[in-house]
């Protein structure tokens, strides 16, 4: 075996969850298809590595066991077919092992699909074999994040050097993973609704709790203007981020984040028009990214409808469809009620802004059987304090106005803080 490359990236060697090292034992295998494998050392020695070895040809596969079984009591663990699907990707990284060794020849699209999305969800070391050795295929291997590509047929002297490097990038002290942040995301039923709006009061009202830190994604593509709803400029945009998805990590974001004066960090949508559609993939890297670093991640969807593809319908924890009560803005509401939130899921609130009872062209009754239930919030209309807003780029999350103590409450709703525990607090009010 040849090892062609070491490709020993340095953003992805300070991930923040780290493993134990684990007691010796020798090579061991489990040739059943993915996740069946009912044993998994808990401990392994210092000197070892638990390695998943993924390859659906038995034959190269059990190549790489032999070459790998001269190396010392290492802990090696055989899967006949590759994960397919990124829940899977999750449910082997949580097995803690210290290598990923993966046949690429068997289906490389789908293997390289593979070696990115573990790359981007721990600190393994990824290492790829294949009988070939053409420079498009390297340079895509270590673009997707694979560390070592090894050239059948192996050797063991150069199978045990790439060990070896491996076992100088696993980090020697676990610690605990941070849980993952809210994702509050605002979609709204119609364009005009009012999301960035909300969004932006929503976030800066969220930050004012030092103990935690909020960060507004502006994701209405390519004509966000949450930033213009702040009176922020921004060097860079949310594309910039979603373009750079194999080297997203919490320092490269951080580098493209502007910090608002009320203390909500915020990745801005381009200042100039740029056309861009965002895979799925992207987006879910960057929410991944977003909530690994920040309590709070709240993102302005504006009023597009492309979500269904991303995790946001799985893991967001609260989905505010924000929505007026007009005919047409009721009529969409109810079509994506009906299509998206019907069964399990997200929790959703419903939120209807620029709320008049007393001139409502439609019957609260009606608004409702419309909603196909009641709205938890109803923004007052007051078109003044708005427009203040909008001229001197002041949030109304920082006044006291009927509009600003109604998105405070929805703050405090959103990370449960009720009323009673804001007033039991002495000389601290989380959101003012």
């Amino acid at each position: 075996m040849d090892s062609l490359y070491s490709n020993d990236r340095g953003s992805n060697d300070s991930q923040e969850e780290q493993y134990e090292m684990r007691s010796d034992r020798a090579v061991t295998t489990d040739s059943s298809p993915f996740f069946n494998s009912s044993h998994y050392p808990e401990s392994i020695g210092a000197t070892a590595l638990s390695i998943a070895l993924i390859g659906p040809d038995e034959e190269r596969r059990s190549a790489a066991v032999r070459a790998m079984a001269g190396t010392g009591g290492n802990d090696v663990r055989e899967f006949s077919s590759y994960p397919a699907s990124l829940d899977e990707v999750l449910k082997m990284l949580e097995r803690h092992y210290d290598i990923v060794m993966m046949d690429l020849d068997s289906d490389p699209e789908h293997a390289l699909e593979l070696v990115e999305n573990i790359c981007a969800n721990g600190s393994v070391t990824v290492m790829m074999y294949s009988e070939k050795a053409e420079s498009d295929l390297l340079v895509r291997c270590m673009r997707a994040g694979a560390r070592e590509f090894l050239n059948i047929p192996f050797d063991s002297n150069l199978v045990a050097e790439a060990l070896v490097r491996a076992a100088a990038r696993r980090p020697m002290v676990k610690v605990t993973k941070k849980a993952a942040g809210r994702l509050l995301t605002f979609i709204g039923a119609k364009g005009g609704s009012g999301v960035t709006t909300i969004a932006c009061n929503f976030a800066v009202a969220l930050a004012q709790d030092p103990n935690q830190k909020t960060l507004l994604i502006d994701l209405d593509l390519p004509l966000g203007d949450a930033a213009l709803n702040l009176g922020i400029t921004a060097e860079y945009s949310t594309i910039n981020a979603l373009q750079s998805t194999s080297r997203l990590d919490a320092s490269f974001l951080s580098q493209l984040l502007v910090k608002h004066s009320s203390g909500v960090s915020v990745l801005a949508a381009p200042g100039k028009f740029i056309p861009y559609e965002a895979s799925d993939e992207a987006i879910d890297r960057l929410f991944e990214v977003a909530r690994q670093d920040f309590d709070n991640v709240v993102v302005d969807w504006g009023s597009r409808v492309d979500f269904s593809g991303t995790s946001v319908l799985k893991q967001a924890t609260t989905i505010y469809l924000v929505t007026q009560a007009g005919i047409p803005e009721l009529r969409n509401s109810n079509r994506l009620i009906s299509q998206f939130f019907t069964g399990s899921g997200p929790r959703l609130e419903i939120v209807i802004n620029r709320f008049e009872p007393r001139s409502l062209g439609v019957a609260e009754e009606h608004i409702t059987k419309a909603l196909t239930r009641p709205a938890q919030w109803k923004i007052p209309n007051d078109y003044p304090a708005v427009r203040k807003m909008q001229v001197n780029a002041t949030p109304l999350a920082l006044a006291d106005s009927p509009i600003s103590r109604l998105i405070k409450q929805m703050a405090r709703a959103a990370t449960g803080q009720s009323e009673t525990t804001q007033t039991k607090k002495k000389g601290f009010s989380l959101f003012g």
